[in-house]
């Protein structure tokens, strides 16, 4: 084990591109968890279980990783798996066993999708999703995975930065679910949109390309989460909202 942790770094990798791929595994799951404890009965235990069990899982992800990567420094992953003892079966059964991840991406992305619409059946949209996720996947090279993470890191920082100065900074943990599909309610916006939201987002998003594309080893992913927030906040504050969402606000 101390031979292998003696290994050299390459370089290839810097620490705030490092950090952001680790973030983005973490980002790409938050609306999945939303789908699945909104039906909790309390948020104290939903929080504190949500968050040791996924801490204790990705520590023993990642540290696995370390170990397997650096057990294999010069040699092809996949081969590598494949020409150990068991490896196909082993293979084999990591392949099942994500079936469930797929699953569970899939459902989300037909529940998100549903909100804009109710016209379509939650059943269709997650048909369609399974469709296209399936095609997607048999052409796109698993090499790419890494833009891939930094891309849904690009999207899910930004947002959950406005989504937390929305939620405790702007609102004060207030929240009025009956309102939230009633139309013209109290969280309409214009005509169903949150143009701050939808700002401040966009902004941050292009800030995450710009540091991830010139200045990589800075990292993307908390600058771009903060900028969105403090913009969202600054754009809630200084009266560029029409009389509706002030109201929505006082309310």
């Amino acid at each position: 084990m101390a031979e292998l942790f003696a290994h050299q770094a390459t370089g290839e990798l810097g620490f705030g591109t490092a950090l952001d791929l680790v973030i983005a595994m973490q980002l790409s799951w938050l609306p999945l968890i939303a789908d699945y404890t909104r039906y909790s009965k309390g948020a104290r235990p939903t929080f504190w279980g949500c968050g040791l069990g996924n801490f204790a899982a990705n520590v023993w992800f990642y540290g696995l990783g370390v170990v397997f990567t650096l057990s294999l420094v010069g040699q092809q992953v996949l081969p590598a798996i494949l020409g150990a003892a068991g490896g196909a079966l082993a293979l084999s059964l990591i392949l099942v066993d994500e079936s469930d991840n797929a699953f569970a991406d899939i459902y989300s992305a037909a529940v998100s999708a549903g909100h804009l619409s109710s016209r379509i059946s939650l059943k269709m949209l997650a048909l369609a999703f399974g469709l296209i996720c399936t095609g997607v996947a048999l052409v796109v090279p698993m090499a790419r995975y890494e833009g891939f993470l930094l891309l849904l890191g690009s999207i899910f920082a930004p947002l959950f930065g406005i989504v937390l100065v929305d939620h405790f900074g702007l609102r004060q943990r207030q929240l009025d679910v009956t309102e939230l599909d009633r139309v013209n309610g109290r969280y309409w916006y214009q005509a169903g949109l949150n143009w701050r939201g939808f700002v401040a987002w966009i902004l941050g998003i292009g800030l995450f390309h710009g540091l991830n594309a010139w200045y990589p080893t800075f990292g993307a992913t908390i600058p771009s989460l903060v900028s969105a927030g403090l913009i969202y906040w600054g754009l809630g504050n200084i009266g560029l909202f029409t009389k509706q969402s002030a109201l929505q606000r006082a309310a």
